[in-house]
């Protein structure tokens, strides 16, 4: 049976609507949203005494609904389709005394000025507002002017619609221009009883007295999970607001029917301040046979590891929901502008958010694993915060990582999942002769982390890759005791240049570093130091670098070219697919002066994080036309890759030659009394370099 309109105009046609219901009968035509899904908002705003109009009445239920359920008798319905208002006279006329039906146009209604206290509309307007074209539009003004004329001051008009995007800023648009306080409800769904994916959402309309100039719009939005309103400042936001949960109500839909093919991640906000206070990734593995016991489970990111491989790259959280053991993995990280309470007020704030990205087949009533590392949700204390004018909001923060180890990290907050620096930290041990401190009869509390700094460990394994290639500097190995001029662009936290300076005792460390927020933040936070031979030069690393080749000298007695040159710099341009190091510092006529400023048989080392397959291509194609000898080691699990350049293509060593060269200075830097970690493991580092 074709009940559907050839045209969208057809919606607004009287004999449409009287085809439409004769062909339908005595079946009630519910657009959406049934009764018990609009009650809740429906009782807010219509009291018992109130006079309702219902615009577009159809053959819908509701009115009928509201009028049994006692919300309300004194309800007029009119509709353009006589035969619709006919049947409904019918069906009402003994059972509903006081429930009127007229047949009427809503563009020009017969009621006096300010009638009604309610206005109802379920579904008109989206069935008037098709498109955006002229005729349309003014259509709908009259709608609402006339809906305008009918109400009282303090009257409410009712709207529930699907909330198209163009649907919703007319009409928020139009009332608010008018001083009406405009409020956005989201109705709660039906389950599997609901007839469409998209939620479905009441306008909420109050009539105020338009106020001469320019008064500031009221507009607000209530979350279906809450009723406290959430106040948007334009309309604009407000339509945002509402797209972002249709949005999200068709993931869920999609989420619940089939199983999916990639990862899919998604923030959930704090209801007070709008900020995000948990990011989700749902996970599925095909591989995992089904049971009634491992169809889905969550996992909660312990605080401060949401960076760490396993967790924070797309190939990590596949491994990690294989290893689980479970078809359906949700991984939880939790942010740190955000307070928790354990593991307990998580599982209880996420149980019924969560069962809405459950995979299909799950028994209603199936209860779901929270998982974590250790069963906690892990130690994070932000230990400073502030912005600067180069790198933007930073903090830096300490971490439990596994066992009982504290690490220190610096943060760029524009790219919140990249960790910029890292510093491992000592556990306190009292000095010899030292007694320890009583230890206080009180009930123990958490453990205070450790704050000194262990400047004889790189956290970062590129770190390591980088000092490795100092094993390619020619002639005999470079001995702990060996001069050594070093110029390293970047800072950061600067445990790169520490570990030089410290292990290498007659190096002579040049940094050269653009933001002296950094040099601050390294030197009061991570036990960053200067001396004789560790000099910061706060400058462009562009500027510093030609200046240097132009004038063949190096400030401070420092050597006037470099044994090693790295570059571990990053780009504060996020749209560019490299986010190290800025292009500008790839680019030909630069690197040429890099080689100048480089011994002959020197190294020039570079941090090379890049996403875009053809600029990665270009730049070591670039980086081959100024160095002979290019090797590269990439950095296993990350996006990270270490290139080694040498100005001379004589000394050319295979990866076998490398290793056993890094196991000697590996040896030689192993001082007794000096802490060594064995990751470091400089052998293997070079043994999987590859020659380009």
């Amino acid at each position: 049976m074709e009940l559907l309109p050839r045209s969208p105009g057809e919606f607004g046609s009287a004999r449409y609507w009287d085809r439409f219901f004769r062909q339908r009968g005595q079946r009630p035509f519910e657009w959406y949203g049934a009764f018990p899904e609009l009650c809740p908002v429906l009782h807010k705003y219509v009291r018992p005494r109130d006079k309702v109009l219902v615009v577009g009445c159809g053959n819908s239920e509701l009115s009928e609904q509201m009028y049994d359920m006692g919300m309300c008798e004194d309800i007029v319905n009119i509709d353009i389709s006589d035969a619709v208002i006919r049947q409904m006279q019918e069906r009402s006329e003994s059972k509903r005394p006081k429930m009127r039906y007229l047949l009427m146009d809503m563009l020009q209604m017969d009621f006096p000025d300010a009638h009604f206290q309610v206005v109802l509309d379920k579904g008109t307007l989206d069935a008037i507002l098709t498109d955006e074209e002229e005729a349309t539009l003014a259509r709908v003004d009259k709608m609402f002017a006339e809906i305008s004329r009918v109400l009282q001051v303090g009257g409410r008009y009712l709207c529930v619609s699907l909330a198209q995007a163009h649907v919703l800023k007319k009409a928020v648009e139009y009332f608010s221009q008018e001083g009406w306080v405009v409020r956005v409800h989201q109705v709660a769904g039906s389950g599997d009883k609901q007839q469409f994916v998209l939620p479905v959402f009441v306008y909420v309309m109050t009539k105020f007295r338009k106020v001469p100039g320019s008064a500031p719009q009221i507009l607000e939005i209530c979350p279906e999970e809450q009723d406290k309103p959430m106040r948007v400042e334009s309309a604009e936001r407000l339509v945002a607001a509402v797209k972002d949960r249709q949005h999200y109500a068709m993931l869920c839909s999609q989420l619940s029917k089939t199983p999916c093919g990639e990862q899919v991640s998604l923030d959930l906000c704090d209801k007070e301040c709008g900020r995000p206070r948990y990011t989700l990734h749902v996970i599925d593995s095909p591989s995992v046979k089904p049971s009634r016991d491992n169809r889905f489970a969550i996992f909660i990111i312990p605080q401060g590891r949401e960076t760490e491989w396993l967790f924070g790259t797309e190939e990590g959280r596949r491994q990690l929901a294989a290893s689980a053991g479970f078809g359906r993995l949700v991984t939880v990280a939790l942010h740190r502008e955000q307070d928790y309470e354990g593991m307990a007020g998580i599982q209880a704030e996420l149980s019924g958010k969560v069962m809405e990205l459950a995979p299909p087949g799950l028994p209603a009533r199936q209860q779901v694993p929270f998982l974590s590392v250790g069963g906690d949700i892990g130690v994070r204390t932000v230990r400073h915060r502030d912005t600067s004018p180069l790198s933007g909001e930073y903090v830096v923060e300490d971490v439990k990582g596994d066992g009982t180890c504290y690490f220190r990290r610096l943060i760029f907050l524009r790219n919140r999942n990249v960790v910029q620096s890292e510093a491992r930290l000592l556990a306190h041990t009292p000095l010899p002769g030292q007694k320890k401190r009583r230890k206080d009869k009180k009930k123990p509390g958490a453990a205070e982390p450790p704050t000194a700094i262990d400047k004889s460990y790189l956290c970062c394994e590129h770190h390591k890759a980088m000092v490795a290639g100092l094993c390619l500097l020619g002639g005999p190995n470079p001995l702990p005791g060996t001069p050594l001029a070093v110029l390293v662009v970047g800072l950061g936290g600067g445990s790169l240049p520490l570990f030089i300076h410290d292990y290498f005792s007659q190096a002579h460390v040049a940094v050269v570093e653009i933001d002296p927020s950094m040099l601050e933040v390294a030197t009061h936070w991570f036990g960053f130091s200067q001396g004789d031979r560790m000099q910061v030069h706060v400058s462009d690393g562009l500027d510093y670098v030609a200046k240097l080749a132009t004038e063949g000298t190096v400030l401070q007695s420092i050597p006037a070219q470099y044994d090693a040159i790295m570059f571990d710099v990053d780009s504060k341009d996020l749209t560019v697919g490299m986010s190290c190091p800025p292009p500008a510092f790839v680019e030909k006529p630069f690197l040429q002066k890099v080689k100048t400023i480089l011994k002959p048989e020197g190294v020039f080392v570079l941090n090379l994080v890049c996403r875009d397959v053809q600029l990665k291509e270009s730049v070591l194609a670039t980086l081959r036309e100024v160095f002979p000898l290019l090797y590269t080691r990439r950095i296993e699990g990350e996006v990270n890759e270490i290139l080694f350049c040498q100005p001379s293509p004589e000394v050319r060593w295979d990866p076998t030659e490398l290793g056993a060269r890094a196991q000697v200075l590996e040896g030689d830097l192993r001082q007794p009394g000096r802490p060594w970690d064995s990751s470091y493991a400089l052998a293997d580092m070079l043994q999987a370099v590859k020659i380009l």
